[in-house]
């Protein structure tokens, strides 16, 4: 494996790197699995998916009745637990991307989570949760007082941050604020000596199309699946 496969390696299971790492004290475990706060994002993570074992320290850190979302393609066998729901995903990563400031976007911070969280009910970019916005920096464009495009950083594997919740009032659009936060955001990440990643859905054809044409590259194809402990089917 060369030095930039290795590094990249972080990315086949970047929710786990990120909380065994630079978000551990948003962290809770047990034994071979982790997940975030749940204030802070819906995600769980798995040292190694194919280990039966790892699925019971799951359910141990879980609890009766939970129902858990894991990033990645679902293993062939995941005793204890059943595929709820799952929806294939891509991921990107920064190839050829001009990553520069945007003036127009300002900081966001938790003040601003009111009107973030009503920005993504009418957007739906993916989760945020009340202290989403803590796990990196969120820049936000406003208009007459209202906000509406941001954009911002969530899994942090080591040498990587995950660009997220990119979104824009419908009413908004075309206007190529999506693309500027984007730059605004991998600018920071850059700056930090850190390479920009992200995910969508593999059926958003205009957000890969987006991501495509300003520089990213895909990396691999994955799935994003909800489990349900099987005795509480």
């Amino acid at each position: 494996m060369t030095t930039v496969e290795a590094g990249r390696s972080v990315l086949d299971n970047a929710a786990w790197e990120s909380l065994r790492g630079a978000h551990s004290r948003f962290a809770q475990a047990y034994g071979q699995a982790v997940r975030y706060e749940e204030d802070v994002a819906p995600f769980h993570a798995l040292r190694d998916p194919q280990d039966p074992r790892a699925w019971a320290d799951l359910a141990a850190l879980t609890g009766p009745a939970a129902e858990v979302a894991v990033a990645g393609p679902v293993p062939a066998s995941h005793p204890g637990w059943q595929v709820a729901g799952e929806i294939a995903g891509v991921q990107f990563v920064d190839e050829s991307l001009r990553a520069e400031p945007f003036p127009q976007a300002r900081l966001l911070g938790p003040p601003d989570v009111p009107e973030i969280l009503d920005l993504v009910a009418r957007t739906r970019p993916g989760p945020f949760r009340r202290r989403t916005i803590e796990l990196g920096t969120y820049l936000g464009v406003h208009h007459e007082g209202r906000l509406i495009a941001m954009a911002g950083e969530r899994l942090h594997p080591p040498g990587w941050t995950e660009i997220s919740a990119v979104c824009t009032d419908p009413a908004y659009r075309g206007r190529g604020l999506a693309t500027s936060l984007v730059r605004a955001v991998a600018y920071g990440i850059r700056e930090r000596g850190e390479v920009p990643f992200l995910h969508t859905s593999a059926a958003n054809a205009n957000a890969i199309r987006l991501y495509e044409a300003i520089g990213f590259r895909l990396r691999r194809r994955t799935t994003f699946a909800a489990y349900r402990r099987v005795s509480d089917a």
